[in-house]
């Protein structure tokens, strides 16, 4: 008998959970832990968000199985949404999956398109989920650059070339995590024209989608016309309305693809706990000025984490969305390397960030920061931070 199973073997060990283990283990020893490690907001959901679950949950037939492709009104909100924010049409019957978060969603269309040898392109550096979870549906991940400039263009003509056999799907997330990149239409409509001419699938996380800054909304490829013959679109309440514990997210997009999630969907699950899918309809359909609340803290939590960080001798580039800074480290203890790096921050600075290399190789010489402290805890892993920093030989370029 084979001492590990098939598709254990495929997945390597998760570095992130490294650190965390440490910090977890710092913190049961009484330390103070500035966790800008994990994406968890720190905010609460709305209060008739919260007041509208607490209702829901009060009825006595609240409480049976719901739906596995989501409560009928669930779906129009979303469809709704999309309506109101990128004027795309959506059929909430065909076109309207709601998901027990993103990850599973994404999981679960991979266990549903995806065929043992098929190659699916996805970005490196990404969130795991984007390439393992289709590694354990059985496929083969060709990594591309997560970039989005002339190079990324070049390597997506290399791998139709020279990859055998060609590859069936691709995997696109902007605003990036971890990287915070973004893109804008033209992008979509050349990725678009490029994936009907390769005859691929595209897949689209849009988790991000309100987090946006410097006034520049995000995009959907589903804007593009003719993006439903041939794409997907993955959205979650989870950081727009602080709801990452409550699992809600969706597909939207092409029937046959949304059809066939839908069908394997109804052999793992029962949907998400009926309340918390009506309460997820008040958040969509209910008062949106959490959102631009939420941005706008989100906002002003970057400009200090950049500024402090910059003045503690550590250069970040400011990210134009999502709740994540792509953070290079700094110069001269790059060759320590991301996950080394990131234990003596939390040894030696009392400061949990994501190690790089656990989104993929091309992460390495970055970690990710992720702005869930409020802006005083923030100045303070700055200053912890400017005390390691000196202690390597970094000077501070301000007092």
């Amino acid at each position: 008998m084979d001492d590990e199973f098939y598709r254990i073997k495929r997945l390597p060990p998760y570095v992130i959970a490294e650190v965390n283990a440490m910090r977890h283990a710092a913190r049961q020893a009484g330390r103070d832990i500035i966790d800008l490690g994990m994406g968890n907001p720190d905010l609460p959901p709305p209060s008739h968000v919260i007041d509208k679950l607490c209702e829901v949950a009060g009825k006595p037939g609240a409480h049976g199985y719901s739906q596995s492709k989501g409560i009928p009104g669930l779906r129009r909100a979303q469809a709704n949404y999309y309506g109101r924010r990128f004027g795309v049409d959506l059929d909430p019957e065909s076109e309207v999956v709601v998901t027990m978060g993103s990850k599973e969603g994404l999981a679960s269309l991979a266990t549903a398109i995806t065929a043992p040898g098929d190659v699916v392109l996805a970005p490196n550096p990404s969130y795991p989920i984007h390439t393992f979870g289709f590694i354990i549906a059985g496929a083969t991940i060709r990594s591309v650059p997560t970039t989005p400039n002339e190079d990324y263009w070049r390597a997506l003509d290399r791998a139709m070339a020279f990859t055998v056999p060609r590859p069936s799907i691709i995997v696109v997330n902007y605003p990036s995590n971890p990287t915070a990149e973004t893109v804008d239409l033209a992008f979509y409509e050349r990725l678009v024209a490029w994936a009907k001419e390769n005859k691929l699938w595209v897949i689209s996380d849009l988790a991000y989608s309100e987090l946006y800054y410097d006034g520049n909304p995000t995009v959907s490829i589903l804007q593009v016309p003719g993006a439903k013959d041939i794409a997907v679109e993955f959205t979650s309440l989870s950081k727009t309305f602080s709801m990452a514990g409550w699992r809600i997210g969706f597909a939207v997009g092409n029937q046959r693809l949304i059809a066939a999630m839908a069908r394997v969907k109804s052999y793992l699950d029962y949907g998400a706990f009926t309340p918390i899918q009506a309460a997820a309809c008040a958040a969509l359909n209910g008062p949106q000025d959490i959102v631009e609340k939420n941005r706008q803290l989100y906002a002003k939590r970057r400009d200090v984490l950049v500024e402090s960080f910059g003045r503690a001798g550590w250069d970040i580039p400011p990210p134009k969305a999502s709740m994540f800074a792509w953070a290079p480290l700094p110069p001269s203890l790059k060759e320590m390397g991301s996950l080394e790096f990131s234990k003596q921050l939390l040894t030696h600075a009392d400061v949990a960030v994501a190690p790089g290399v656990g989104y993929g190789e091309e992460g390495e010489g970055f970690v990710r920061i992720a702005m869930v402290e409020n802006e005083q805890r923030l100045r303070q892993a700055a200053r912890n931070i400017r005390r390691y920093l000196q202690s390597m030989g970094v000077n501070s370029s301000a007092a």
